[in-house]
């Protein structure tokens, strides 16, 4: 049982991980392990807390994700064209088809691939680089500072998930 949750839990790190870092699973990958730990251990009224605050940490996230880009893009004077730049480079940087870099990989995609998105849609938009290039990093700050806000809801999602059912698993 133990092995089992420990296993959960380096799932629910996964999950941390994955609010902060774009394209890898976040508040959903906790919620997914924290419903699995009601399985193992027969008892979902032992998951009922966490389970209610995974939920509420999901939605919330959920929202801080479009209302952190929403507002930065405003704070820069970034259009929809900016926005939609900053979508296509992420796909684009994940998938690996930006220009080849002889360092980074994947993960630099993601980095780079939404600023570059970014100023190239607000430049096809506005034609002027200066406030192309202020809206690309308005649209790139507001999404970082979201992801952190969901880094730290994670957290506390399992936090509480650990608070609540240590005991149970440890009898301490």
């Amino acid at each position: 049982m133990q092995i089992i949750y420990w296993l959960l839990v380096a799932l629910m790190v996964v999950g941390i991980i994955g609010a902060v870092v774009p394209a890898i699973p976040g508040s959903s990958l906790i919620l997914t392990a924290i419903i699995i730990w009601g399985f193992v251990s027969g008892s979902f009224a032992a998951i009922k807390i966490p389970l209610i605050v995974t939920v509420f940490v999901l939605l919330l996230s959920i929202g801080v994700d479009f209302l952190a880009g929403y507002l930065g893009a405003k704070q820069a004077g970034a259009s929809k064209w900016g926005q939609i730049g900053a979508v296509v480079g992420l796909l684009l940087g994940f998938f690996g088809l930006l220009p080849t870099l002889p360092f980074g990989g994947p993960l630099l995609g993601i980095l780079l691939g939404p600023l570059l998105g970014a100023i190239i849609g607000e430049y096809i938009y506005q034609r002027n680089f200066l406030s192309s290039v202020k809206a690309g990093v308005g649209i790139v700050a507001g999404t970082l500072i979201g992801n952190l806000i969901q880094g730290v809801l994670a957290i506390a999602a399992v936090a509480v998930f650990l608070f609540t059912t240590w005991s149970q698993v440890f009898g301490a």
